[in-house]
């Protein structure tokens, strides 16, 4: 006797069967997914499928967040139940996770939500908007509908921002300002920049644009007018969200913060309070702990505290990410926030110094220091912040036990060796007269410069927790293949550029730096273009533009960037096999979204169809 079809919304579990299953081993693949980006023709399509997506999130169990790849298969399901094809699942996604938060965005006053809007929907011709450095400072002209829905938005109390991409997004959620985001971006943009904001469990609802043509685009006004009045009521959902421990460890490099936390020795003046005068304002003997104070709280992701915050919160119950997070955190000791600081102070410091052994001209956006203050000095705040880093543990022997302090200093001071030795290779590589590099060999560079940093925020937040036992091969190893991962993720960047540090694409080859990139390339030419590539890295006569594109053209020629991506593929494989292995589930889970947020790319999993477990019965 035949039974009956299971329909994705039909015969839900309860959410403790949920929790008490082990999640599914992750099986992680590249593929490309412009065919899964496809907008439903007409309204009425879009209106049907948006009801359903309503259906669908409503039964979904909204303890934590979904994972892409979770978040595609219920996609996949839902088209495939309404016979609709494959190439809506983008748009799906996001309809679906706008449902899915639709009460929690509500439960945000207007007031501490933000407004996202795109640049793409104003009109080009005699838009009398200028950019500054959050996006468009628009004006309520009238003569599109940015100003129709800003004004609207405004009106009911939101922080209104019109410009595109999760950096800046991410920084205002990070910063406190705001609890929940709406918006509107053509899918493209949202596969970037949402995904960030999903992952980290942050509320937020989303409107793609009907298409991706940046000229000619258009939205359904009336879908954003209902995403903006959406009214503030209770919630009875709380999905678990990283974002109280990503604001800790953020805060904890604010100026008060950071006096509060490591009190100034000198008690000199901060370098924002000598009216612009720099250095030259400063007392000389508190002048090299103001400029590193500085520099310390001047940016980056704090991605390595927020690490050791983490597993220390995952290894103590998981507190810190439930819907109560904020004060659970908020009670963390001033021991776990200095240790989880110290791991800063080493990566600023490592910045430094790679900053004047590469000669880089920017950093986080700005002059790095030995271009803006001379590289004596700028050796000397980087020793400065290493001497801090120890200083913050090492005091803290009282509180945490000899024993952790110990094992914690050990630790650091692992890494800071391991660092030096990769560093080291490098710089020989570098000023040798032979350019050969084998592609094992630049592996093992890089987990020596990359991987001991993540290693040593990942032990330090278990070592807070208590005994490490089991833990330590499993971190060294997870850290191991995310740090080489997400160097060789770098390393393509740099063909790329960037707005933060390096500002110009294929600047490793212009600063002779050993990449994996050029090893494979080495490995992969015919003799005479191995020759052609060992010849235009010492070519000083050619303009650097015409370098660039030779080396790229023979990069092309030998598969590397591709070849490249399949060993990021291979590490990243390598970190979740360890990651599904790991307990309790909380550091599991912390695992997976390191995976997903260090190694940012779009989603490369092709998954199966939704496992029962993910849903729950609330009808």
């Amino acid at each position: 006797m035949a039974t009956a079809p299971t329909h994705l919304a039909d015969s839900l579990p309860t959410p403790s069967a949920q929790s008490a299953e082990k999640p599914q081993k992750r099986k992680s693949r590249r593929r490309k997914t412009s065919h899964l980006k496809q907008v439903p023709e007409s309204r009425e399509l879009r209106e049907s499928l948006k009801q359903r997506c309503a259906e669908v999130a409503a039964k979904l169990d909204k303890s934590r967040p979904l994972t892409k790849d979770e978040m595609e298969s219920v996609a996949r399901q839902l088209l495939q139940e309404a016979g609709e094809p494959e190439g809506f699942v983008g748009w799906i996604m996001v309809v679906l996770a706008s449902e899915f938060y639709r009460d929690q965005v509500a439960s945000v006053p207007p007031s501490r939500r933000l407004f996202l809007l795109p640049h793409c929907l104003k009109h080009a011709a005699g838009c009398p908007a200028d950019y500054d450095e959050f996006g468009l400072d628009c004006k309520t002209c009238g003569a599109c509908s940015i100003a129709d829905f800003r004004g609207l938005a405004e009106d009911m109390g939101y922080k209104v921002l019109v410009a595109e991409g999760s950096p800046i997004v991410l920084k205002i959620i990070v910063s406190g300002h705001v609890d929940a985001i709406v918006g509107v971006a053509c899918l493209n943009v949202l596969e970037k920049a949402i995904d960030k904001i999903l992952l980290a469990g942050i509320p937020c609802m989303a409107v793609p644009l009907l298409s991706s043509d940046c000229r000619n685009t258009s939205v359904d006004e009336e879908w954003v007018n209902d995403m903006i009045r959406v009214e503030q009521q209770a919630s009875s959902s709380k999905t678990r969200s990283y974002v109280h421990l990503m604001r800790a460890a953020s805060q904890m490099f604010t100026p008060d913060a950071l006096d509060h936390l490591a009190p100034r020795l000198r008690g000199g003046k901060r370098l924002s309070e000598v009216n612009g005068q720099g250095v030259a304002g400063l007392d000389p003997i508190a002048g090299t702990e103001a400029v590193a104070y500085d520099f310390l709280g001047r940016g980056g992701k704090y991605s390595r505290p927020f690490i050791t915050l983490a597993v220390y919160d995952a290894l103590t119950g998981g507190h810190g990410t439930a819907g109560d997070g904020a004060a659970h955190v908020a009670e963390f000791h001033d021991s776990v926030r200095r240790a989880a600081m110290s791991i800063e102070t080493f990566h600023k410091a490592s910045l430094v110094h790679d900053d004047i052994e590469d000669d880089d001209a920017f950093r986080y956006g700005d002059e790095t220091l030995h271009r803006k203050l001379g590289t004596p000095t700028a050796i000397n705040v980087g020793d400065y912040l290493i001497g801090l880093g120890y200083r913050l543990v090492s005091r803290e022997s009282g509180h945490l036990g000899a024993d952790v302090a110990a094992d914690i200093l050990d630790s650091l001071a692992d890494a800071h060796m391991k660092l030096c030795e990769g560093q080291g290779a490098e710089l020989l590589w570098r000023d040798a007269k032979d350019k050969r590099l084998k592609p094992i060999d630049a592996l093992k560079i890089y987990a020596l410069k990359t991987s001991p940093a993540f290693e040593a925020a990942l032990f330090t937040g278990v070592r807070l927790a208590g005994e490490y036992g089991d833990y330590r091969e499993p971190m060294k190893q997870f850290a191991r293949n995310l740090g080489v991962a997400f160097q060789i993720l770098n390393d393509l960047g740099d063909w790329q550029g960037d707005s933060h540090n390096k500002m110009t694409a294929g600047g490793d080859i212009l600063g002779g730096r050993p990449t994996v990139l050029w090893a494979l390339a080495l490995a992969g030419l015919s003799p005479e273009d191995q020759e052609e590539l060992l010849a235009l890295i010492a070519d000083d006569k050619t303009p650097p533009d015409k370098r660039i594109q030779r080396v790229r053209q023979l990069f092309n020629a030998a598969d590397v960037f591709e070849q490249a991506h399949r060993l990021v593929d291979k590490h990243q494989q390598r970190a979740e096999a360890i990651a599904d292995q790991i307990e309790p589930e909380h550091l599991r889970r912390l695992f997976y979204y390191l995976i997903d947020t260090v190694l940012d790319r779009p989603a490369e999993a092709e998954p199966t169809l939704v496992p029962a477990t993910l849903l729950s019965s609330n009808d």
